[in-house]
């Protein structure tokens, strides 16, 4: 049972991965990342591919994840009527926002988006990188989450997303933990957190985190915008507007929607 246990580990550790990185990559990236034997992620990833979750290049041997898994992710969501309770909230932000609305749910210790609107038009649009699991130490989202973390908990997660070490992020990222301290006093203080040019350049982002009425954090709704529209007077306009769909939200928040006919709001949880 442990063999069984470790390769089903090995399995699942090397689908986040491919899906965290969200590009093609070598087996021996691979194998570094994880601390895995070669062969046993090469066993691993034939498996995979035979099955269809990952795909091989057949011109340079890179590995990447194949569109069987975000597929099935939709089809869960359609199932789970995530849509029909979440999207109303967002398409009204983003039209009274008129720019681009990024919802993301907690899960698995990480934060995933899962729900997006867009409120800008034309040449206004906003073109911005998605990361399916957001880097907490450089964007809006991430910081509202690790505030509400002890700041001994917060600074380790910074730190294993990355926090001080060489990075392909934006020119305004954060390097020292001492900084990334302050900027978590400030985000809880306002209530919303700011990151501009920190995660890509010339575009920013607010966010409010998305709390039960027991305190629990369970996500996190993004406003992002092009950095040269963002003022100080602008980012306080648009962290507003995120809190008061942020606490809409909540309200609303679709744990409760899963539980199917017949069952109770807590039930399950």
């Amino acid at each position: 049972m442990k063999v069984v246990n470790s390769l089903i580990e090995n399995c699942f550790a090397i689908v986040e991965l491919l899906a965290t990185e969200a590009k093609s990559m070598r087996l021996s990236d691979l194998a570094d990342r994880l601390q895995l034997q070669r062969s046993g992620a090469h066993r691993v990833l034939t498996t995979l591919v035979t099955l269809g979750w990952v795909e091989q290049d057949d011109a340079t041997d890179f590995y990447r994840l194949s569109l069987r898994l975000p597929a099935i992710g939709y089809r869960f969501m359609q199932a789970a009527t995530l849509p029909d309770v979440l999207q109303p909230v967002l398409d009204r932000l983003a039209r009274d926002s008129r720019e681009l609305i990024r919802l993301a749910a907690l899960a698995n210790e990480n934060l995933t988006t899962i729900a997006h609107a867009q409120g800008a038009q034309g040449s206004l649009i906003c073109r911005s990188r998605t990361f399916p699991i957001l880097p907490v130490h450089v964007s809006a989202s991430g910081k509202v989450w690790l505030a509400s973390l002890s700041r001994e908990a917060a600074i380790k997660r910074a730190l294993e997303a990355g926090l001080g070490k060489p990075s392909s992020y934006g020119p305004r990222e954060i390097k020292t933990v001492d900084e990334f301290m302050a900027e978590l006093d400030r985000t809880a203080a306002r209530g919303y957190g700011v990151a501009v040019e920190e995660a890509e350049e010339a575009v920013g982002a607010v966010a409010s985190p998305i709390v039960t009425a027991s305190g629990q954090f369970i996500g996190a709704l993004a406003i992002v915008a092009p950095a040269f529209r963002l003022n100080d007077k602008r980012l306080k306009e648009l962290g507003e507007q995120a809190k008061a769909s942020a606490a809409e939200l909540a309200l609303v928040w679709p744990l409760r929607s899963v539980a199917g006919p017949g069952r109770g709001e807590g039930d399950g949880a």
